[in-house]
């Protein structure tokens, strides 16, 4: 009790800082966010502000324009340029310097002009033409001159400073409104990302504490993608995982019945022989010539067995190298052990890119089955064909030949079809080692009827030039 207590409270520490590490995230995300929405909101506030200022900054060049085409030189032409201008006096200001030596009037003010220079407008250090007059506000300056004539203009700011007041009050009142929506919004979007991953490491947990393997499969939610996705191939990784653990009890259960076979018949021969050995003597060599045998078929099944586990598990180094050659040699030497003959029709200085040792056992699998379902006075042939793209070694019998329906399974370990299961000794992993081989050199092992009689085993590999 105590270790478990123990182990309890070293796992509290972990979720707690797992949630904090969360919480963390989700809170520099947050800021990230509100710092991006507020530079955006002072980045529309300075826009604002700055196409305010350009567009009185245009009516003020304007009215200087206007001011330079009449040539104010006297009370007359004041007079009649004030009548013909749409001048704003209430926002506007206007002094008007004659400094040529015939003027009879210096200076020309427009309403209110006069009594606003009284006091000199400060400048606004930060924007060219700005400038700040107590109890008046912002105004913005420009001059103009011609023919000895300087103008000066003051444009008041107001009507431009409460748009812009107006704009800030609107992006302070849509700011505040996405900040205090924003975590809602976020925290949503966040529940509808891990809810369905939650829900997956929950049926995941489920399915990993049960003791024995079962078919279960994740629920796959229908939003959003990636996690519909994820969960698709988690699925996909379990069915693989099943697949291969119920293969490999079969081949336990298989290889423990395959072996259990020849053990029993030593043990009753070794029974035999104790009980009447002394009063039979004749029994003995027969049955030592029976253990002789089933202990050299267990061994035979030992070896493919260590075989086929090492196929399983290894990886091949692939090399160049002449399979003409190598089928040529293999072919004299396996005429030897064989009654029947093995005829050959291999081109010569043919190289592939594979395994010559793995490749040379594959082949004596498939000559030895190739001998031993054959009748004694047939032929194997032997040949390697080359197309465009595929290099093929064709080991083809005369025997009885495979049904379609055992050739579905003549790949799987410890499979015989029942016509030949204790007629022909054999163990059933031959073609299962083949196979597996094969696959290691990234070649295609398959199985056809010969013509017209027999079986046509095919090893294809891929090349390119």
């Amino acid at each position: 009790m105590k270790a478990k207590k123990m182990k309890i409270k070293t796992m509290r520490p972990k979720i707690k800082k797992e949630q904090n590490s969360d919480s963390i995230m989700l809170r520099s995300f947050l800021l990230l966010i509100t710092a991006i929405i507020v530079s955006f909101s002072i980045i529309t506030v300075v826009a604002v502000g700055h196409q305010l200022l350009e567009i009185s900054r245009t009516t003020s060049n304007n009215i200087i324009k206007s001011l330079e085409r009449t040539v104010i030189d006297g009370d007359r032409d004041w007079k009649q340029w004030r009548f013909n201008s749409t001048l704003n006096t209430s926002t506007s200001y206007v002094h008007v310097r004659n400094i040529r030596q015939d003027a009879k009037t210096k200076n020309y003010y427009s309403p209110d002009a006069e009594s606003l220079l009284k006091i000199k407008p400060q400048k606004f250090f930060l924007i060219h033409g700005l400038y700040y007059r107590p109890k008046i506000g912002f105004l913005l300056y420009n001059t103009g001159h011609a023919k000895g004539i300087h103008y000066s203009l003051w444009i008041k700011l107001d009507s431009q400073l409460k748009i812009l007041e107006r704009v800030i009050i609107i992006t302070a009142i849509v700011l505040v409104l996405t900040l205090l929506t924003l975590p809602l919004y976020i925290r949503l979007i966040a529940q509808r990302l891990t809810g369905p991953l939650s829900q997956l490491t929950k049926s995941a947990e489920a399915i990993s504490v049960k003791k024995t393997q079962t078919t279960d499969k994740l629920p796959i939610p229908a939003t959003p993608t990636e996690v519909k996705q994820l969960a698709a191939s988690f699925n996909r990784l379990l069915t693989n995982l099943y697949d291969k653990t119920e293969k490999e009890k079969i081949f336990v259960s298989n290889a423990a019945h395959e072996l259990r076979t020849p053990i029993a018949t030593i043990q009753s021969h070794v029974q035999l022989i104790q009980r009447h050995g002394h009063d039979h003597p004749e029994i003995v060599q027969d049955s030592l010539d029976y253990i002789y045998q089933e202990a050299e078929q267990t061994t035979k099944l030992i070896e493919e067995l260590l075989t086929l586990s090492r196929a399983d598990k290894m990886t091949l180094t692939l090399q160049k190298y002449d399979i003409s050659q190598s089928l040529q040699k293999l072919a004299k030497e396996m005429n030897l052990l064989f009654p029947q003959q093995i005829i050959t029709d291999i081109p010569t200085k043919i190289v592939i890119t594979g395994h010559p040792k793995s490749i040379e056992q594959i082949l004596i699998i498939l000559l030895n089955n190739a001998s031993k379902y054959s009748p004694q006075d047939s032929v194997i042939g032997l040949t390697l064909e080359r197309s465009s793209n595929k290099l093929i070694i064709k080991v083809a019998d005369q025997g009885r030949g495979i049904t379609e329906q055992d050739k579905k399974h003549i790949f799987e370990r410890f499979y015989r079809a029942d016509d030949i299961r204790g007629s022909i000794t054999g163990t059933g992993l031959g073609l299962a080692i083949a196979q597996q081989l094969a696959l290691l050199n990234h070649a295609t092992l398959r199985v056809a009827n010969n013509q017209t009689r027999g079986t046509i085993f095919s090893l294809e590999f891929k090349i390119s030039f």
